[in-house]
């Protein structure tokens, strides 16, 4: 099965990622594809610089995400322009990575780690979806913690995806991260079983 596993930012989704991968699942991070498809002088990359400027290009060349977040997560346009250029690279590169690895022989559970599923129309790739859900106390405290985010950087995500309701209606499964991660493992072995 092709599991797509989404939740809000700071939910969890990338540790319940790794408790499937140990589990042995084969996990394709989407923000990590998402990086891919624009390296510097990809395809990607001069879209992005030709749409948003040169001020958004690091040192190194490569796009400075932290620029760019603050851009498009202020501005709806903005953030409609860059899901118009990156989204359809990202779901290419999805389906050709799935097709390698069902070529390698992997007959196992694929999960697409993909914070956006639903809002991306990511839906129709995926077999099932689950969703990670926390508390927003909770999850606040680890992006202050643990990405050294501003309260007003977390408004600002939190408020441009979907609320944990609404994600709720789409979800085959819902894996609650409100607790420990002995718990959380807890959850995501029982949501395993479920396969």
């Amino acid at each position: 099965m092709i599991i797509g596993l989404t939740g809000g930012i700071g939910s969890g989704k990338s540790v319940v990622g790794g408790m499937l991968r140990e589990l042995g699942a084969y996990v394709i991070d989407t923000d990590k594809v998402g990086h891919r498809v624009y390296e510097p002088d990809s395809e990607g990359w001069k879209k992005i610089v030709e749409a948003f400027g040169t001020e958004v290009v690091a040192a190194d060349r490569t796009i400075d995400r932290k620029k760019l977040g603050a851009m498009v997560f202020a501005d709806e346009a903005r953030r409609k322009t860059l899901n118009g250029i990156v989204h359809p690279m990202i779901f290419q590169e999805i389906i050709g990575e799935i097709a390698a690895q069902r070529d390698a022989g992997f007959q196992g559970h694929i999960v697409l780690e993909a914070p956006i599923l639903v809002e991306a129309k990511g839906t129709g790739m995926v077999d099932c979806i689950w969703v990670v859900v926390a508390p927003r106390p909770v999850i606040e405290a680890r992006l202050v913690s643990g990405r050294d985010m501003t309260p007003e950087e977390i408004a600002a995500r939190m408020n441009v995806q979907l609320d944990d309701a609404t994600r709720r209606k789409h979800a085959d499964l819902v894996i609650e991260n409100d607790a420990d991660l002995v718990a959380l493992r807890a959850n995501v072995e029982a949501a395993w079983r479920t396969l």
